[in-house]
């Protein structure tokens, strides 16, 4: 066999290999670099006042989750009903409402529930540029001093809730405890 042929035979079997591993691998479970890193500082208008400014340092002090929504994702209003049992059962929910427009995401949360403690305003998208923000929604889970410890991109289903987030939010509140 001629050795370029045998080159071209291995490129395609080393390219099939790859392609056959990334059949197996699931697309909700992108690797986030932000894992285990301090939340990325970030400076946006508070969603209800333009007058008030949001920082990364408003989301630290216990353990909370930070979901990331915008009006025009269906998704996030299929998880919604979710977000607001964890802010019944005492889990603190911060907001971005990403690349949308003010009015629609305030009349949006005037005629359905409101799960979140604050929402900052990101209507250009670049603080969730910086905390690595794929599509909507997303979900990050931040310890006590502001740790990224889980990083959800999809979303939030009572499966996921239970076998994931539910007991990394209870180890991590008994860790900030002791």
């Amino acid at each position: 066999m001629k050795p370029r042929i045998l080159l071209l035979l291995l490129a395609v079997a080393a390219l099939l290999g790859l392609l056959f591993a990334g059949l197996g691998m699931n697309a909700r479970e992108l690797p986030s670099p932000l894992v285990g890193k301090p939340a990325p500082p970030f400076v946006l208008e508070s969603l209800f006042d333009a007058e008030q400014t949001l920082t990364e340092q408003d989301f630290i002090g216990e353990v909370a989750l930070v979901n990331v929504w915008a009006t025009w994702c269906s998704t996030c209003r299929a998880e919604k009903p979710l977000l607001l049992e964890l802010a019944d059962g005492g889990i603190p929910i911060y907001g971005f409402n990403y690349r949308d427009e003010r009015d629609e995401a305030l009349r949006y949360l005037r005629i359905s529930d409101d799960p979140y403690r604050d929402i900052a305003h990101d209507p250009q998208g670049d603080a969730g540029i910086d905390w690595g923000v794929y599509a909507t929604p997303e979900t990050y889970l931040l310890d006590a001093e502001g740790t990224i410890r889980y990083k959800r991109t999809g979303p939030l289903t009572r499966q996921v809730l239970l076998d994931e987030v539910l007991p990394l939010v209870e180890r991590l509140r008994r860790e900030a405890r002791s």
